[in-house]
């Protein structure tokens, strides 16, 4: 008894404290102080969208007298969210956004990755000054050529008022990005004996890339999807300057008939807005884990 005592209190102590473990106390004080920051500013990002859901339920009254209030004096309704889709025409607004954003995303998808793997599995001077090219265009803001832009092809070309436009437009200023996130992916994520296997095997260019490669991008992929589809769903600045005839807007655009002269009624506002960001929420929640996977696996070598 004695013995087994003896070799209790021994392992007792031998087992780490708090203070012995790897950084000691201080790493645990740092660790705790970085999860009350983050949290901190997690509730900044996410106080701002619980208003707009909360004000969402609330008529205007109420917002203007107390936006901070959880129920407002006239109490909780959702009669704000049945004004705000048939005053937004949302199906006729939503088919447009699914439309555009959709087409765009597949023809990112689809086009950067074949110049993606052209770049990197060529290896020439040309697939070269083309990626230089690629990347430095990624340093010049939409604003700067927004308004040369929006005239040549709307004064000179006539092609305003089309949903292809903006189509063609999406995937020309998303090009960049996906290529440099392909093409970084393609370095060090596949290897380039699975493709000899496969030329050895009869199988041409395209089929290898079509059934070997572009498979095993999944994780860029899909990340690719989730922040173009955003960008696209999202974007007001661009469609507002090719998109005019009302028939033709996006959900964004449509958005912005609830803003008045000289009022506007936020109740129906925020309904709208909750009604604009679900779509892309849902298809964020079901794309989430691969976001990070894909960022960096780029990186990992």
């Amino acid at each position: 008894m004695g013995n087994q005592n003896n070799v209790t209190s021994e392992n007792i102590s031998s087992q780490p404290k708090a203070a012995d473990r790897v950084g000691g106390i201080n790493k645990l004080i740092k660790d705790i102080l970085i999860y009350i920051l983050l949290t901190i500013g997690a509730l900044f990002y996410l106080v701002p969208f619980f208003m707009v859901i909360i004000n969402s339920f609330k008529q205007k009254k109420d917002i203007i007298k107390a936006p901070m209030d959880i129920i407002g004096a006239s109490g909780m309704s959702v009669d704000n969210y049945g004004k705000a889709f048939k005053q937004m025409e949302f199906m006729k607004a939503f088919g447009n956004s699914l439309f555009i954003t959709g087409l765009s995303t597949i023809a990112v998808i689809i086009l950067s990755s074949m110049v993606a793997y052209y770049i990197v599995r060529a290896n020439t001077n040309l697939a070269k000054v083309i990626f230089a090219l690629m990347i430095s265009s990624m340093i010049i803001p939409f604003q700067s050529i927004m308004i040369p832009l929006v005239s040549i092809y709307g004064a000179n070309l006539s092609l305003t008022n089309h949903r292809l436009s903006l189509v063609f437009m999406h995937t020309g200023f998303a090009m960049s990005m996906s290529v440099f996130m392909y093409a970084g992916f393609l370095k060090s994520g596949v290897p380039k004996s699975l493709e000899e296997a496969a030329y050895i095997d009869g199988c041409t260019k395209m089929q290898t890339f079509r059934m070997i490669v572009f498979p095993l991008l999944k994780p860029t992929t899909a990340t690719l999807v989730i922040l173009n589809a955003m960008q696209f769903w999202n974007d007001y600045l661009l469609p507002s300057l090719v998109l005019v005839k009302k028939p033709l807007y996006t959900l964004p655009l449509s958005t912005y008939s609830f803003y008045g002269t000289y009022s506007s009624d936020y109740g129906l506002i925020m309904a709208a807005l909750v009604l604009t960001l679900l779509p892309i929420l849902i298809l964020y929640f079901f794309l989430q884990k691969q976001i990070i996977a894909g960022m960096v696996a780029g990186a990992v070598k």
